[in-house]
């Protein structure tokens, strides 16, 4: 068990530090950088990507012949990390969700001539994409065998009607990923195809309004009615629905642990000086035991997170689905976040409930991070089945 870094792997890690500390965490601190939903203002973003690009740091999940870096999962851990440093960052290297998701499941399903259509854009930048699964009530949340949002063959389309709501980018997409029910099948119910935001038959409802800020596109609710998708544009085999939805998600879960490991690294940093320099009751901060409480506990329960992101990571290129892996991660670095960012707030007092520092805009952002890609309550009842199917050997060292 090596944890050191490949020369290779470190050396993008380390550029990566350095282009985040030098293009992206000084534009934080100017209003005049942010949209109006609180993220990168669309033209600033295009100007940090051409360096990003110019650096040899653009898409690193993806292979270097379609213009990425070509690194595998456990290769892009580190790298993830140091990008969310800033609020700003994972967007600039195109690794933000949904595009890093989405990216990743065409590169491994899709056809030559559908990469060429729909991947090969969302590499080069050119276009947005979304992941269009989640439904309002009574349809498919975490259970997407209550999916409701129907897809029937007629001749070579097929036509979608249904409604999806929190999808995630859909506002500025042009490519789209849809779920829809194709039969009712138990386990080959559902299928997945591609579609183009212009094509007719379907809208956007609205652009719900979120406690955080946003990611470009937010989170719309959509309608379909009558929306035509030609079967070249399916993806995999009728059925495989609920697959490709297991082969997406399983590595976009664990890059949101690594992005959010990034955040909360950030959090404790933006105390580091302060608590060094401030003084209270004779004392500076750092000094007071409970001040060393707070940053020990974070710092010990963040680096719990990494490991599990790691650990999850070589299982996943290993081939393994890694379900357990990916859901101890999930749950563990999800509420690392909150925590981190809780405790930094705490010992900035005021100024962090502020918006002088971007602790404000993480607490509120990090709120979602238990619920998204499956709620914790969700990944311990996946925890809790396999340690029931596998008793002691639920913590074998395969």
């Amino acid at each position: 068990m090596d944890f050191t870094l490949p020369p290779e792997i470190e050396d993008y890690r380390a550029r990566i530090r350095t282009f985040v500390d030098t293009h992206i965490i000084p534009l934080e601190a100017d209003r005049a950088n942010y949209d109006e939903h609180e993220n990168i203002r669309p033209d600033v973003l295009e100007t940090v990507r051409a360096k990003v690009k110019d650096a040899g740091l653009w898409a690193l999940q993806m292979p270097k012949e379609r213009g990425g870096q070509g690194l595998n999962v456990a290769g892009i851990t580190p790298c993830y990390e140091e990008m969310n440093r800033s609020i700003f960052g994972p967007v600039c290297f195109n690794c933000a969700a949904p595009d890093d998701g989405n990216m990743t499941v065409l590169n491994k399903v899709a056809t030559d001539a559908q990469k060429e259509r729909w991947l090969q854009p969302i590499i080069d930048g050119k276009v947005r994409s979304s992941f269009v699964m989640t439904e309002p009530a009574p349809g498919s949340g975490s259970d997407p065998s209550a999916m409701m949002t129907t897809a029937e063959k007629k001749g070579d389309n097929w036509i979608v009607n249904g409604r999806k709501w929190f999808i995630t980018g859909a506002g500025e997409a042009q490519h789209f990923i849809l779920i829809a029910r194709t039969s009712d099948d138990t386990r080959k119910g559902l299928s997945a195809f591609l579609f183009d935001a212009d094509q007719p038959g379907w809208e956007i409802l609205r652009r719900i309004p979120i406690m955080g800020p946003e990611e470009h596109g937010g989170h719309c609710e959509l309608s379909f009615d009558g929306l035509e998708i030609p079967d070249s544009n399916r993806l995999m085999e009728v059925g495989d629905g609920l697959k490709l939805t297991q082969i997406r998600l399983g590595t976009a879960r664990l890059t949101h642990c690594m992005r959010w490991t990034g955040m909360a690294k950030r959090a404790l940093e933006e105390t580091f000086d302060y608590v060094r320099e401030r003084k209270a009751f004779g004392d500076t901060l750092a000094d007071h035991e409970g001040v060393q409480w707070l940053l020990g506990e974070a710092a010990m329960q963040i680096e719990i997170g990494r490991l599990l992101t790691m650990r999850a990571a070589v299982k996943l290129d290993a081939g393994d689905f890694a379900r357990k892996e990916v859901s101890m991660a999930k749950v563990m670095v999800s509420e690392t976040l909150h925590k981190a960012i809780d405790t930094a707030i705490q010992l900035r007092g005021a100024r962090g409930y502020s918006k002088d520092t971007p602790l404000e805009w993480m607490y509120r952002y990090a709120r979602q991070a238990r619920l998204v890609d499956g709620s914790s309550e969700t990944h311990k009842m996946v925890l809790s089945r396999h340690l029931l199917s596998e008793g002691i050997d639920f913590w074998s060292w395969d």
